[in-house]
């Protein structure tokens, strides 16, 4: 029987998104589309009746501005909204800013579905001399960490994004869903990717097909021990929700040649 109700999100569409772009901790707001995509979000949340008590994000901008685009649209901007880096999206690396076509053209799809799928592959680091690493680590957020801003990841595989998240969800998460609070996670494709891996216990494998598309809220009904009692659900328009997730699997194909 559920006890407890827990939503997740992925942000809405960010301008690197758009452009099929690897983002990770690079900081992008959303694009047009992804801001009406957090509207629309919060407006069917709303449509369905839904209440939040807490919300938790990312310190990544696209993730927070989500946050408050979903809270205004269903009239609840007075929820309290955490933020950590442990929410953050994975951190990918020397790959950080390429584009995902042109890897795929380059290095071939399989690869490319590697990088971006693999439970346990971990990226090259990203080296002092990569055009946004200086972007990433001076920037001030990352001394408010719980961590020496020297001992943050360089790289990630999506089993380091569960390492690093799970504590954070474990002594701060859980205790205020087991208070019976609604929470909003509102974060990224990889970090909820890894939340759902350790919730419905998915294989390394099987988690390489699970596509979370930008803007769809993901409803989990969960047990007394924070086991799911049914299949998660994408809330929304299912034609559309399909497509979505068509379009984000198709980012790491190659573009043919014209």
């Amino acid at each position: 029987m559920s006890k407890y109700k827990l939503f997740l999100l992925r942000h809405g569409e960010g301008a690197w998104n758009k452009e099929n772009r690897f983002c990770s901790w690079v900081d992008q707001k959303l694009s047009e589309d992804g801001l009406k995509e957090a509207q629309d979000c919060g407006r069917l949340l709303k449509e369905q009746g839904y209440k939040f008590d807490l919300v938790f994000t990312s310190i990544l901008s696209r993730s927070i501005q989500t946050a408050w685009l979903v809270l205004e649209a269903m009239g609840q901007e007075w929820v309290p909204v955490i933020k950590s880096w442990r929410l953050n999206e994975r951190h990918y690396g020397s790959l950080i800013g390429l584009n995902r076509a042109e890897m795929a053209k380059e290095h071939g799809e399989e690869q490319v579905k590697v990088w971006r799928r693999s439970y346990d592959v971990t990226p090259p680091q990203i080296e002092e001399s990569h055009p946004y690493f200086l972007e990433i680590y001076n920037d001030r957020r990352y001394t408010t960490c719980d961590m020496p801003k020297e001992n943050l990841p360089r790289a990630e595989s999506l089993k380091e994004v569960l390492d690093r998240l799970l504590p954070y969800w474990d002594s701060t998460v859980v205790p205020e869903i087991k208070q019976g609070r609604t929470v909003l996670i509102s974060a990224h494709g990889n970090s909820c990717r890894a939340l759902l891996k350790h919730l419905e216990g998915i294989s390394d494998k099987d988690i390489a097909s699970v596509t979370l598309p930008t803007g769809i809220p993901v409803l989990l009904e969960l047990d007394e021990n924070l086991k799911p009692v049914k299949p998660r659900q994408l809330l929304g328009d299912q034609v559309k929700i399909q497509a979505a997730i068509k379009k984000v699997e198709d980012q790491g194909k190659a573009i043919p040649s014209t």
